[in-house]
């Protein structure tokens, strides 16, 4: 605490801040890391890193797909087709209630609400960006880095912000603080906004991969995500979902948007090519190995000073008896997609396979899902419903801390922390990695009609992955391939709920539905319901309630029609 160098190697190299109150306590004269404090800030360029290490904690708000104010880890996961949530009760099984009743969302309760805490940061950013102006004694090299920097974390904010809403309010400057009435803008014109942040950002930042600091891979990497989002709403939207005329963007631009999302993928692909990226060989490695090359934006975690506790919620019970959460555990649906390991579709209804569902299966699914049977941490899993951490039909206790579909989610779980009650756990979160870039790549292609090269890119993943390569030669065939692969690579990632709304099939998918797993009853595998009542999702949901307090503040902001 003396050494005012340690605390800034400690905040930069973690990229996770101490509150305002840890610094008060130990009353380091030093200006607050996340707030604009007057002309302080500029006198020392140790205190404007302090302001951009501030940025970044941002990123915390959705590690581990997380998301404010909604259950735990892996929450938007669990509002899809890949993951169920096992409680019943609001708070942990807070996601069950808005997936049951598309009704529990309201421009009074909304339901995913980020819009004020977007907002604070955003004009923490504008705050530090005028300073950088009018105040700073930085140089200007050191002034254009700091702006990329925050840029690239507007960028990031503003991209929740519109994959919930669709049509937001654009603040640049603080000039436009002085009028408190701001209208929304067009969802068109929202992300050419964002996409114009995380360009200044590719331009302007170096290569160099540092954990938790933007780049100019991972400004490449969300510049092509931005894109490939517009480029598949301007494809699949048509206003079919919503009569607001700031929502939905013109399908003429479906193209542009793609071959956009197109060159900055390829951006980050040349830098791979540089040796910067790389696939790993080892899927399941990837998300406790910190020096994995397919890690394009992570933030990392040093024990004892910043943990997190992925373990306790998603670990199987008797990793920790009378400890674990397990928030949500996998579907059915998921463990199906999974491939065997010649490429063949699995199916229950072919008699070798349902004979022995789990073996012979490709390695990503050894990695992403705990089966019964399953080798995990020197024990073989039985999940048979009378075992202590086995399978317990949902709803038949309020937070049963078991599987409700007999699998448990692997991914992302560290396979040598025996003791994470204790010690937590400090896996990185990987917000960017190589492979949805190429996904991304072969998306665009496929939308730009260049179907041949997204073959290629999607058989570059799988071959990687230990898969065959596969084919398909019309532009609905590759699009399959591509959400199939989108599915069981990025499983548990925070992509599968946004995918279904921006390619507008969540109303089918998840509407009027019920999920499902699998019961071992000791010689066989029976089909169960993860579900009690029908699943809820309908066309209004692609487009979600601004909270009714900021409209009644904001007299120019109309709430977007629907709601």
């Amino acid at each position: 605490m003396k050494n005012i160098k340690q605390i800034r190697a400690l905040l930069a190299g973690t990229m996770l801040l101490s509150s305002v109150g840890f610094f008060q306590a130990c009353k380091i004269d030093i200006p607050m890391v996340d707030r604009y404090v007057e002309e302080d800030i500029w006198n020392d360029p140790t205190s404007a890193e302090f302001y951009v290490n501030g940025l970044y904690a941002e990123f915390k708000n959705f590690q581990f797909g997380l998301f404010p104010g909604l259950g735990y880890d892996n929450a938007t996961d669990a509002m899809s087709d890949i993951m169920k949530y096992t409680s019943t009760t609001a708070g942990n099984g807070t996601v069950n209630i808005l997936v049951s009743n598309a009704n529990q969302f309201s421009a009074g309760s909304v339901g995913l609400n980020y819009w004020t805490t977007g907002y604070a940061r955003i004009r923490r950013i504008n705050e530090f960006m005028d300073g950088l102006v009018k105040k700073s004694k930085l140089s200007d090299e050191q002034k254009i880095k700091y702006e990329a920097e925050a840029r690239f974390v507007r960028g990031y904010t503003y991209f929740w912000l519109m994959r919930i809403h669709g049509s937001v309010i654009l603040r640049e400057n603080l000039e436009q603080y002085a009028n408190k009435d701001q209208a929304r803008a067009s969802e068109d014109e929202c992300w050419n906004f964002i996409a114009k942040d995380f360009a200044f950002a590719a331009e302007n930042l170096g290569k160099t991969n540092l954990a938790g600091r933007a780049t100019k891979g991972a400004a490449y990497g969300m510049l092509a995500r931005t894109w490939i989002y517009a480029a598949s709403i301007a494809e699949n939207d048509r206003k079919q979902f919503n009569s607001d005329p700031l929502t939905g963007i013109s399908q003429e631009k479906a193209v542009t948007y793609y071959t956009n999302a197109m060159n900055a993928a390829n951006q980050v692909v040349s830098l791979a090519n540089e040796g910067l990226y790389d696939l790993d060989a080892d899927f399941a490695s990837i998300f406790t190995n910190k020096n994995t090359k397919e890690a394009i934006f992570r933030v990392d975690f040093v024990a004892p000073q910043m943990t997190h506790q992925y373990d306790l919620g998603f670990a199987p019970p008797a990793d920790a008896p009378g400890n674990t959460l397990v928030y949500g555990v996998p579907t059915a649906e998921l463990v199906n997609e999974f491939e065997m390991a010649d490429g063949t579709k699995f199916s229950w209804t072919n008699p070798v396979h349902s004979a022995n569902p789990y073996a012979n299966r490709e390695p990503r699914f050894y990695a992403t899902v705990l089966h019964h049977g399953a080798t995990w941490k020197g024990r073989t899993l039985n999940l048979a419903e009378s075992n202590s951490e086995g399978f317990m039909q949902y709803a038949s206790m309020g937070d049963p801390k078991r599987t409700v579909t007999g699998y448990y989610a692997k991914k992302m779980l560290d396979p040598k922390n025996t003791n994470f009650v204790v010690n937590k756990s400090t896996q990185s979160w990987i917000e960017l990695r190589y492979a949805e870039v190429l996904l991304i790549l072969a998306e665009a292609q496929a939308g730009t009609n260049q179907l041949t090269e997204a073959v290629g890119t999607i058989n570059k993943l799988r071959s990687k992955r230990g898969l065959p390569e596969v084919f398909s030669n019309t532009k609905g065939g590759v699009m399959a391939l591509v959400e199939h692969e989108r599915k069981v690579e990025l499983a548990f990632e925070g992509h599968r709920f946004w995918d279904l709304r921006r390619w507008r099939k969540a109303h089918l998918v998840l509407n009027g539905v019920r999920f499902t797993g699998h019961k071992f009853t000791g010689s066989s595998y029976q089909v169960v319901s993860a579900d009690n009542i029908d699943r809820s999702f309908t066309g209004a949901l692609y487009y979600l309630p601004i909270p009714e307090a900021e409209v009644q503040r904001n007299n120019a902001l109309e709430q977007i029609k629907g709601w």
